[in-house]
């Protein structure tokens, strides 16, 4: 009998190339499984299914782990406002562990003795897929076929190309994943520092002009309406994708260190997780201490650097959730955001929680809070431990 492999399938050229290349040159029985983090429509799914089948694949499965993914992971990273390097709003690296969990599940239930992914040698996936795999599934032997041969992407359409299936370099010269929270794109022009990708590698193409302001709401921190219309978070997304997407908003390149010690670049588009982030971050600058700010920050910055380097079964990846959700409960409000070709402005909100409050004083201008008594001894004391440090700085250098 064959072995049973059960192959984590994207539909892209790398695990396409492994469908006819476990089955032929290895001699298994390939079952396919697409873990749906979004992004794909229902169309794009039956035909990525026929592809498989096409390839050779003997079965084929797509899990849809869309809502197990927003409530275990993209709300977190919304609560933490977390951006990789200041820029990469973890699109692909975020998804990873709950692709590789529903596969290691689905694995065992097909009681397969492998199971594969289409990850080179040089990047950060192969490390998340092969971690969570090792956790989840520590039974069941792991095969990378383009990692342990080594395969070039021009080698892997020559091969497919001698078997007789239809694909082209030019076709597949952008490495292209995409899920709900964004899209990463990858080829040639990533490989170098001085390049920017061409307006064709963008999966969403720039259709609209002019402006136009929208509005989002949220409520403990999660976003749960736009333009007023209130619905679940994950339509949340999906709809600002389809007002902001077409402006051509959330593109840029990733520049970060990779587990395997490598500088890389990835380029993205995350038209809705940008919006959501920086909207998300505004009505929090209104309605949260200095000191609140600043340790979720710590902590947060923490959390996504634990999740893009495959760590997110680590136990205190739930501490500091538990932590990052008890920071949201006055987060709620509407922010206002005007888009444009390229861009976006975060230009208001409004919310009940709101610590900007005239009652108080208006900043810069006056306030009934307090006098200017007050003040001055208020920065005496401030003042005080300074002081006295310095007094003895000049008492010490006097002859």
């Amino acid at each position: 009998m064959r072995k049973k492999v059960v192959l984590a399938y994207s539909g892209g050229l790398d695990t396409s190339f492994c469908i006819p290349y476990l089955t032929i040159e290895k001699g298994m029985e390939v079952h396919t499984v697409l873990a749906n983090t979004g992004g794909f429509s229902e169309k794009e799914i039956k035909q990525l299914e026929i592809k498989a089948k096409t390839m050779g694949a003997v079965s084929h499965q797509t899990l849809d782990i869309q809502s197990v993914y927003y409530e275990k992971c993209l709300r977190y990273l919304i609560f933490g406002n977390v951006l990789k390097n200041n820029t990469y709003p973890l699109s692909v690296s975020s998804e990873r562990a709950f692709q590789a969990i529903s596969v290691a599940r689905y694995a065992k239930e097909m009681k397969a003795d492998a199971i594969a992914h289409g990850c080179t040698g040089a990047g950060n996936d192969q490390i998340r897929f092969d971690y969570i795999l090792r956790v989840f599934a520590p039974d069941i032997n792991i095969l990378a076929p383009i990692r342990e041969g080594k395969f070039s992407r021009e080698e892997e359409v020559a091969y497919l190309q001698s078997k007789g299936f239809p694909v082209s370099f030019k076709t597949s010269q952008y490495s292209i994943n995409q899920g709900i929270w964004g899209t990463s794109v990858g080829g040639a022009e990533t490989l170098r520092a001085t390049d920017e990708l061409p307006e064709e590698a963008f999966p969403t193409q720039r259709t609209k002009e002019g402006t136009e302001t929208i509005t989002l709401g949220f409520e403990k921190g999660e976003p749960v309406s736009v333009n007023g219309i209130t619905m679940h978070p994950i339509d949340v997304i999906k709809s600002l994708y389809r007002i902001a997407g077409p402006y051509g908003i959330g593109r840029d390149i990733h520049v970060g260190d990779t587990l395997v010690g490598l500088k890389g670049r990835v380029g993205f588009e995350a038209a809705a997780p940008l919006l959501i982030i920086k909207a998300h971050h505004l009505l929090e600058k209104h309605v949260l201490g200095k000191w609140q700010m600043y340790w979720k920050d710590q902590l947060a910055q923490w959390y996504g650097m634990m999740l893009h380097e495959a760590q997110y079964p680590d136990p205190v990846m739930r501490h500091i959730e538990r932590f990052l959700e008890d920071t949201q409960h006055r987060v709620t409000g509407t922010v206002s955001i005007r888009l444009r070709p390229y861009t976006f402005s975060v230009t208001g909100c409004s919310s009940p929680f709101d610590l900007m409050d005239a009652r108080f004083g208006d900043y810069g201008e006056g306030t009934e809070a307090f006098t200017a008594e007050h003040v001055e001894g208020f920065v005496r004391l401030l003042s005080l431990p300074v002081h006295m440090y310095m007094s003895k700085e000049k008492e010490y250098h006097e002859p």
